[in-house]
């Protein structure tokens, strides 16, 4: 309750969406939206100032000059608070871009009076007619599309004729790659398209263009002998794929043309809007900006302002406001009406779809984790690492970046000696239990005739397991970082083939991009601070195509850092699930919050 002190409170009397009149004007790349509010013959407020008065407000009650209270109905309050938060403030009034259109229908439709400019009444008759846009399948797409996917391309093909970008953030599996070549095909009329994605995945988008819409005319750029001549001889029904490198190195000549739809697979390689690529896919210039990726956010909120910073320039306002409307306060776990401004915001413009609630017919998929108990001297080995680690830590003279970067250190070293004391010290011949218990399991896997993908961040750990299996009779395949893009298509196509019992995988080579249907288990040797991504691997399996159970194992040594970290992803998935239904993220951590990995 508030009550002006020793005065009576005089309210006015009570005003409703009615009495809002509304200006909104075109301002170089937005719009501008003024207002006022007519609360009866003598007295008119101006919209902007009656939003800063609301700021802390609570209630329908407005603080005004000499003890006066402006009453607004309960209906106006809400539309005006949906108003403030999906809006930037600026001199006189309030600013929105072009796709932030449909946020604000709800307080233009209620309101007594609009006036629009010829640009904002253009914007508004192209959002209708793409809403009633019913596109067909193309002809020359050679698939038979889920529902769901159809229901997909038809989104995409209506946000392309808008021009305004999208996000695909369907589940890792459901066919986003299909769902985009029916796109391109259905927009090839219009002049080339651009596919960029990592280099490990440019190859899979030049098989499934064969396979899916073999009229479109795939072009490498990496493979071109001559990169300025290809790009300048592009044409309708073109599609040329380059790599996140070559986005960065050939930015120019990739911004001198202009693509009827411009595709960035895997987008969360945009998170970081300081990077070269980032700023480079800026650039681009393209009818239509796509972009792919089931984890729209990792590991902070802001990677989603980096990525629609790409795809949709202008929805989420200047990196600062962002921060400040959104990421900050949702970040300190601040207002459930923050992240109903922001969906509000974005909704028009991702779509993600989870497996659960769209492949009825997936087989389940169960998680294990197997907590290890390592035997004496492997304990010993890892106490040590770890006092040793805080009395380095603890000696100080180092701070600021420095300091994090010694934490950081720290902490990887003590992953690697939970995954096998061999990587610290390989003299000492020490036996590591995780590699005897992966032995065991995998003798199991072979008996019953079970085929599995084995995940490490590490390379050198599975240059140890590997060595191991093969001594004990495993035919086993391997995929990392160092393998060139033909090996890894002839390696996925040799294990779906039925060769290898267990295809040997580096989380970040090939947590992405590959189709392993062949593997109904999946071995993850050390947890990785994001589950998302951890989730992204195990989807090489757990797919379209799977018709088996698939079962995942995860190996952590008892009383390890790991442990820490497994915890550490059920306290840090909140952030993301509070804004993308069952996204997941683990949250930028702190220096504390890394020492007590350690110190526990």
């Amino acid at each position: 309750m508030e009550w002006p002190d020793g005065a009576r409170l005089k309210p006015t009397r009570t005003v409703g969406s009615g009495a809002l009149k509304l200006t909104i004007a075109s301002a170089r790349d937005w719009f501008e939206v003024k207002g006022q509010i007519r609360v009866d013959e003598d007295m008119v407020l101006d919209m902007a100032d009656v939003l800063t008065r609301l700021g802390g407000a609570r209630g329908r009650f407005v603080a005004l000059d000499d003890g006066r209270y402006l009453a607004l109905t309960e209906d106006l309050r809400r539309r005006l608070d949906a108003f403030a938060a999906v809006t930037e403030q600026v001199k006189g009034g309030r600013r929105i871009g072009a796709a932030g259109a449909s946020a604000v229908e709800d307080l233009f439709d209620a309101a007594g009076e609009v006036k629009t400019d010829k640009r904002w009444s253009d914007l508004i008759a192209r959002i209708v007619a793409a809403r009633g846009y019913e596109p067909g399948l193309p002809a020359g797409l050679q698939a038979d599309l889920r529902d769901y996917q159809v229901q997909g391309f038809a989104w995409l093909a209506r946000l392309s004729r808008l021009g305004l970008g999208a996000c695909l953030a369907d589940d890792m599996g459901l066919g986003k790659t299909v769902q985009t070549l029916a796109l391109l095909l259905n927009d090839a009329g219009r002049g080339p398209s651009l596919v960029v994605a990592p280099t490990s995945v440019c190859h899979n988008w030049a098989l499934e263009a064969a396979q899916f819409a073999p009229d479109l005319r795939v072009r490498m750029l990496s493979t071109a002998p001559d990169r300025k001549a290809l790009v300048e001889s592009l044409g309708p029904g073109d599609l040329l794929v380059a790599s996140y490198g070559l986005l960065h190195t050939e930015s120019e000549l990739l911004a001198s043309r202009c693509f009827a739809v411009a595709v960035f697979d895997e987008a969360q390689n945009l998170k970081n809007a300081e990077t070269r690529r980032a700023q480079a896919s800026k650039r681009i210039d393209a009818n239509f900006r796509l972009a792919l990726t089931g984890t729209p956010i990792e590991n902070r909120l802001e990677e989603l302002w980096s990525l629609y910073d790409t795809v949709t320039p202008g929805l989420l306002g200047s990196r600062e406001s962002f921060h400040k409307r959104f990421s900050g306060p949702m970040e300190r776990g601040q207002g459930g009406h923050t992240r109903a401004a922001l969906r509000a915001l974005v909704r028009p413009y991702l779509l993600r779809r989870t497996k659960a609630a769209v492949l009825a017919e997936l087989p389940p998929r169960t998680e294990i984790t197997v907590a290890i108990e390592p035997g004496a001297q492997e304990r010993a080995f890892y106490e040590a690492l770890r006092r040793r680690a805080l009395d380095t830590l603890q000696q100080g003279g180092v701070a600021g970046g420095q300091k994090r970067i010694r934490i950081l250190a720290e902490i990887t070293r003590l992953r690697r000696a939970a995954c096998n004391p061999a990587l610290i010290e390989p003299e000492a011949g020490l036996e590591s239990a995780k590699l005897t218990r992966l032995l065991d399991l995998a003798a199991e896997l072979r008996d019953n005739r079970h085929r599995a993908l084995v995940f490490s961040q590490f390379t050198g750990h599975l240059d140890l397991v590997e060595s191991a299996l093969k001594q004990a009779g495993a035919r086993t395949l391997r995929l990392d970082g160092s393998t060139p893009a033909k090996e890894r298509a002839r390696l996925v196509e040799a294990f779906q083939a039925g060769e290898g019992d267990l295809f040997l995988i580096s989380l970040k080579a090939g947590g992405t991009g590959l189709n392993l249907t062949g593997a109904d288990f999946v071995i993850h040797l050390d947890p990785w601070w994001n589950p998302a991504v951890e989730d992204q691997a195990t989807d090489r399996a757990h797919r379209i195509g799977q018709t088996r159970p698939v079962t995942v194992y995860r190996l952590v040594i008892a009383g390890s850092i790991e442990e820490k970290i497994l915890a550490l992803h059920a306290a840090k998935r909140t952030l993301s699930a509070d804004f993308l239904e069952d996204a997941e993220a683990a949250g930028t951590l702190g220096e504390d919050e890394l020492m007590a990995l350690i110190t526990g």
